[in-house]
């Protein structure tokens, strides 16, 4: 794999599921759990009680998002992609079933990709489950947790 590094551009976390989420500058990400304050880590999450990796901390490409608009003209903001972290230059789908880092402490393991489902586009608009097929985002699992913050690298390992 080509090295890289990209950065967090958002850092979102919603207090219940269904809820909108709210963007914050830095946040502590705890191992086993996911970020303070989301619904994850209190396990009220929509999909808490499923089985499967991969929903302590999702992320997903900007650069998604922004290709959504360009190709489909279907606009989704960085809050209500319902993603966690919103990466800048981080070729997420390459990080499935690998390690990387957030900031200086943070260490994830890239779990799934994190595809569409009815739920996102029941709470967002028509044609956004089509638009991020296979580009919307990485469910990963928290090896190190830590705090981060806007602006952060995010690393190979």
């Amino acid at each position: 794999m080509t090295e890289w590094s990209g950065h967090i551009a958002f850092i979102q976390i919603a207090p219940a599921a269904s809820e909108g989420l709210v963007s914050i500058g830095e946040v502590e990400v705890v191992a086993g759990k996911g970020l303070v304050g989301d619904r994850y880590f209190k396990g009220i999450g929509t999909y808490s009680n499923k089985p499967g990796g991969g929903r302590e901390i999702t992320l997903i490409e900007r650069e998604s998002l922004d290709a959504m608009k360009r190709d489909l003209k279907i606009e989704l903001g960085p809050i209500q992609s319902r993603r966690n972290i919103v990466t800048i230059g981080a070729p997420l789908n390459h990080l499935v079933g690998r390690q990387f880092r957030l900031g200086r402490d943070v260490v994830l393991q890239g779990v799934r990709l994190c595809e569409p489902c009815e739920h996102l586009e029941s709470l967002t608009s028509r044609g956004v489950n089509d638009g991020l097929v296979h580009r919307g985002g990485l469910r990963a699992d928290i090896v190190r947790g830590g705090k981060i913050k806007v602006g952060d690298a995010i690393t190979p390992i």
